[in-house]
């Protein structure tokens, strides 16, 4: 079974479109973009949410050794195409045992980084600022990207954010200690200019980082 569409902010239920409004509604956070159901990772999925998103769909490329995809989430409908996508891998931690790490990139007010990040969001406040030296960085489609350290989120994780291609860059990385990876020279390629290359993606099982 296929599951419904969610809120990008809170995993509540949404309303569709209808007589009423022309937006999908939360009753806790109003007009939303709704959260499209994770599908179990697979080439073909990452293809159909590649080539209907309207934002980037970040994935570190090489992936660091040992590492796997595992899944892809995004949050908007059939006529919007995706506003924000989430794209989860997985591996050898930095430090020993299992890490995971989900990308998110998003337009302004989704809400889906501060989401997986364990924040109230929706955008990360005063975390990035002209002023405040950056926490790490890592090359977002060749451009070096500045990433700051969002404090506040669960001990469990670590958060960076910055900006890409005008639009929120969310790294979220579990267990915390897994964030070290932002300080590998890590580069992102979005795969919407990732072509034929898709096809040599190494797919894992799905992470359920993406399902919270």
């Amino acid at each position: 079974m296929r599951g419904e569409p969610s809120c990008p902010r809170c995993a509540g239920r949404v309303r569709a479109p209808g007589l009423f409004s022309d937006t999908w509604q939360c009753d806790l956070h109003g007009a939303v973009h709704p959260m499209q159901p994770v599908l179990p990772p697979s080439i073909e999925a990452l293809n159909v949410a590649v080539n209907r998103s309207q934002v980037p769909v970040w994935l570190p490329w090489p992936l660091p050794v040992g590492w796997l995809f595992t899944g892809i989430a995004h949050a908007g409908d059939d006529l919007s195409g995706a506003r924000a996508t989430a794209v989860a891998c997985s591996g050898p931690a930095p430090l020993g045992g299992f890490g995971e790490l989900v990308l998110v990139a998003e337009e302004l007010g989704i809400g889906l980084g501060a989401r997986y990040a364990g924040l109230d969001g929706p955008d990360p406040g005063d975390s990035v600022a002209l002023y405040k030296p950056a926490d790490a960085k890592l090359m977002a489609a060749g451009r070096p990207t500045p990433m700051f350290h969002v404090p506040g989120a669960p001990d469990d994780r670590a958060v960076y954010v910055g900006e890409a291609r005008g639009l929120w860059l969310w790294a979220i990385a579990w267990p915390e200690q897994s964030a070290l990876l932002m300080h590998d020279e890590l580069v992102l390629t979005d795969l919407r200019d990732a072509g034929a290359e898709l096809g040599l993606l190494p797919c894992g099982a799905l992470s359920p980082r993406l399902l919270g």
